[in-house]
């Protein structure tokens, strides 16, 4: 029988195994750095395949290695595993029983694919060249990301410089498909947090007052000169305010405005240079309107580049596991990955895996309260994960 035989009937063998993972974790979603509970019960999932070079990484996160044949190029696959302040809305047996927190971005199955993998790697590993490393990851929701801190540590860092891989469910992609990218695929992401200040007064008298919320709407539609005008067309920028408190009344000015945004763009110098002038532009605007305001940047994740050739080796990979039709190419994507400081560390793919069925009813998008998906995505992401680390493609 050959390798893809192989895994295709270990994937098919340990699936049923794996949904039951998913949906276990799914029930007991954590918080970004919060993951204690999800990290120990996959350590015991690991332990009971035989594997013991484990390693805590990030504190609430796990390395574990496969080991191969040496002189092999180590290759890092990569899941995340922390959930969302989310409230379930979902009506199945497996719904968040952690109030106000879900699994709303499918890293509950990233974790559950990737254990899938290491049930088909360990099993093969005589087929092996090389170690394969097996990364769960906490804390990619919130800034600065775990991948800051898996970076920092010393059993990464031992590592070498490996390949790594990793993969993201997409309700938007049907069931059975993966998507690639080559090149910039993810955007950088800032936050952004204004406070515009003027002087509060009575409403029918704005002469005695100074308007923030005035101010604040001028700076508002200005700052969007910040991506229409002075950014070159051929850079994807994205600014948006999604927050704006102003805390007066029908009759009442305040004496400020709270502002909340974010900046993505997939150009390093390009942000750098944006977000110099985003200050100028909203510190001399509300001067000019006889108030002030201060401008707190919170740097987040840089844009995601898939190295070219690893991006073309693997989708070609995908092709002969899973066949060409179903293998797509994708287009840039203005959301933020943490695995985004991976890639700028060494060679990297993030790839997308369909995991949506209308025939189903599963359709709902990332960061929803009714986000699922079709588990028999599971069966196709982990044997993927494990035909790409043994082919080395």
């Amino acid at each position: 029988m050959g390798l893809k035989k192989d895994i295709r009937a270990l994937a098919k063998k340990h699936f049923g195994e794996c949904v039951d993972v998913r949906r276990h974790l799914h029930e007991n979603p954590e918080l970004s750095f919060q993951e204690y509970r999800t990290c120990g019960y996959l350590r015991e999932q690991l332990q009971k395949m035989g594997l013991t070079d484990i390693k805590t990484v990030a504190e609430t996160g796990l390395l574990a290695t496969v080991k191969g044949e040496p002189g092999g190029k180590p290759v890092l696959l990569r899941a995340d595993i922390d959930a969302l302040p989310i409230s379930e809305r979902n009506e199945v047996a497996y719904a968040s029983k952690n109030p106000g927190v879900m699994h709303a971005c499918g890293h509950d199955a990233h974790a559950a694919m990737l254990l899938l993998c290491a049930k088909i790697l360990v099993q093969l590993k005589d087929r092996l060249k090389g170690d394969v490393h097996l990364l769960f990851q906490p804390g990619e929701e919130v800034m600065p990301g775990g991948a800051t801190r898996v970076l920092g540590e010393e059993a990464y860092q031992n590592l070498g410089s490996p390949i790594h891989i990793g993969q993201h469910v997409r309700p938007d992609i049907p069931v059975g498909k993966v998507g690639f990218r080559s090149g910039k695929f993810m955007a950088s992401m800032d936050e952004l947090f204004l406070t515009v200040k003027g002087k509060g007064g009575h409403a029918a008298m704005p002469e005695n007052a100074i308007d923030p919320v005035l101010i604040a709407s001028h700076i508002i539609v200005a700052a969007q000169q910040l991506v229409s005008r002075m950014g070159s067309p051929k850079i994807p920028s994205v600014l948006s305010f999604g927050k704006v408190l102003a805390d007066g009344a029908i009759n009442v000015l305040p004496d400020e405005v709270y502002i909340e945004g974010t900046f993505r763009t997939f150009d390093e110098n390009w942000r750098k240079e944006a977000l110099a002038k985003l200050e100028t532009l909203v510190k001399g605007m509300a001067k000019s309107m006889g108030g002030s305001c201060e401008l707190k940047i919170n740097h987040g994740y840089p844009h995601l580049v898939n190295d070219p050739q690893l991006t073309a080796d693997l989708a070609k990979g995908a092709e002969e596991y899973i066949g060409s039709a179903k293998v797509i190419e994708v287009d840039q994507w203005m959301a933020a990955e943490d695995f985004a400081y991976y890639s700028h560390n060494g060679p990297a793919c993030f790839f997308m895996l369909g995991v949506g069925n209308s025939e189903k009813g599963i359709v709902s998008g990332l960061h929803t309260p009714t986000f699922d998906l079709d588990e028999s995505a599971i069966e196709i992401g982990g044997g993927l994960m494990a035909w790409l680390a043994l082919g080395r493609f």
